[in-house]
């Protein structure tokens, strides 16, 4: 609430100049000091958007029945009492009466902001005034990126811009429901202000479909914000299916049916099939994205890969075949599936040991994978073969140790428990045997083996 007073009547003659300034000073005092009955005059503040309407309040506390006006910010007379001698049909009279002059404004604009002086006719007069205060929200709020079409790994520029606001605004990103952070920049125009927000965004194929948005926080607006969906171009996704046999030991003789699913953005126009390291074997039959062994034999032991392709890059799936025994039932501990990545930005894209699924595809655009009972083969030239097989001679090494170390505690438990065994019982003395029939200690002497010739051998003589 404002409540300024200010001093209001005629001013001193010509003849009284030197006079002048103690005169303003004594009406300046008398306007901020209420009469001895009370009267007092309130108003308040007013804040509006432009467009809108704006109601001034002159309100007048113990009322004695004063004339009330309402002057415009260049002291003209827009209501006195309820008498409107200004010509602008915007102000309209909404309340009069003793104690309250209410007036509003309608299709407020910013040449309306300022001050509005609220007067009471007393002795002396009194008067305050209420400040208008205009918004303006942003007139066009407008996101410009750099480019319509992304490649994944590519940084990407884009520009949210909000013209012609009053206060200026502040502009806030989100990509999907996360924010993030951009650079802004203020200029002014007249009474006005233009906001450019810059965004640098790096953008990989998760980002494809989603939308990027330029919220505007402002007092004149709420939720005003636009988007822009990103398109982002990435390499084929790839992975490896085994279709037959569905789950079971890839045996001689048996059949071997593998199928190869892509996914990019563009869509991959080429996929083949071919064998690492190796020819593939004449009786292999490909038909597009499948792969076929009627009669599978150990020599069809090795890594088969799936490649596609797009206009982006080539990306690649890789399976173990290893071919057992008629006669083996025992399930493999390790599947044949295996994906390694092209490069080092494909680490965030799947897992080494396994077949990646395109975090926006939708179940209908790839087949569930069907994994297989087939185990890796042990070749030198496969990474993965050769993990396995480290794995499985160090658990047997560990395995060898313990069991010879349980044989030897046996074995030591044994020996000590038939040692002591065999040593148990009651020992004498070589004195001590024949005295157990002896009447006293002297006698069981005599009686001991050996008997006098044995005390008789044992005198000694001192010469």
């Amino acid at each position: 609430m404002a409540g300024r007073a200010q001093p209001s009547g005629p001013a001193g003659s010509g003849g009284a100049r030197g006079l002048l300034p103690l005169l303003l000073l004594l009406l300046s005092a008398a306007a901020i000091i209420p009469r001895g009955d009370g009267q007092n005059l309130v108003t308040e503040d007013v804040t509006v958007v432009e467009g809108d309407v704006a109601t001034i309040s002159c309100r007048v506390k113990n009322s004695d029945d004063s004339v009330i006006q309402l002057l415009n910010p260049n002291r003209q007379t827009i209501y006195f009492r309820d008498f409107r001698p200004l010509k602008d049909s915007r102000f309209q009279l909404v309340n009069f009466s003793n104690s309250e002059l209410r007036v509003s404004l309608t299709n407020v604009s910013i040449s309306d902001e300022g001050r509005y002086f609220c007067q009471l006719y007393t002795d002396p007069p009194q008067e305050i005034y209420t400040t208008i205060t205009v918004l303006v929200p942003p007139r066009n709020l407008v996101i410009d990126i750099q480019k319509e079409i992304a490649v994944e790994g590519e940084e990407i520029e884009l520009n949210c811009t909000a013209m012609a606001s009053r206060p200026a605004t502040t502009i806030r990103w989100f990509k999907g429901n996360k924010e993030l952070t951009g650079k802004s920049e203020v200029e002014q125009w007249s009474d006005m202000y233009t906001v450019t927000s810059q965004l640098v965004l790096k953008v990989g194929r998760e980002d494809d479909g989603v939308p990027v948005i330029c919220l505007v926080d402002h007092p004149a607006v709420k939720d005003l914000q636009t988007q822009r969906y990103l398109e982002v171009m990435y390499k084929p996704q790839v992975r490896v299916s085994q279709n037959y046999p569905v789950q079971g030991l890839t045996r001689e003789g048996e059949p071997l049916e593998l199928t190869c699913a892509a996914f990019g953005k563009p869509q991959p126009t080429d996929m083949r099939w071919l064998r690492v390291d190796d020819e593939m074997p004449q009786h292999v039959v490909v038909s597009g994205s499948n792969l076929l062994i009627s009669n599978l034999n150990k020599t069809d032991n090795g890594t088969y890969r799936c490649e596609a392709s797009n206009a982006v890059g080539k990306s690649h799936a890789d399976y173990m075949l290893f071919v057992y025994d008629t006669t083996a039932t025992t399930e493999p501990a390790v599947h044949g599936f295996t994906q390694l990545p092209n490069s080092a930005e494909e680490l965030d894209y799947g897992d080494l040991s396994g077949t990646p699924v395109p975090l926006n595809a939708s179940p209908e655009a790839l087949p569930t994978v069907q994994l297989s009972n087939a185990s890796l083969a042990f070749r030198p030239d496969s990474r993965a073969g050769e993990e396995g097989a480290i794995r499985s001679v160090d658990h047997a090494v560990v395995g060898g140790v313990v069991a010879v170390v349980v044989f030897a505690m046996l074995c030591l438990l044994i020996i000590l428990g038939r040692y002591f065994a065999r040593h148990k019982g009651t020992y004498f003395t070589h004195e001590a045997k024949g005295a157990d029939d002896a009447a006293d200690a002297d006698t069981a002497i005599i009686n001991a083996e050996g008997g006098q010739n044995n005390s008789e051998e044992k005198k000694e003589y001192f010469i």
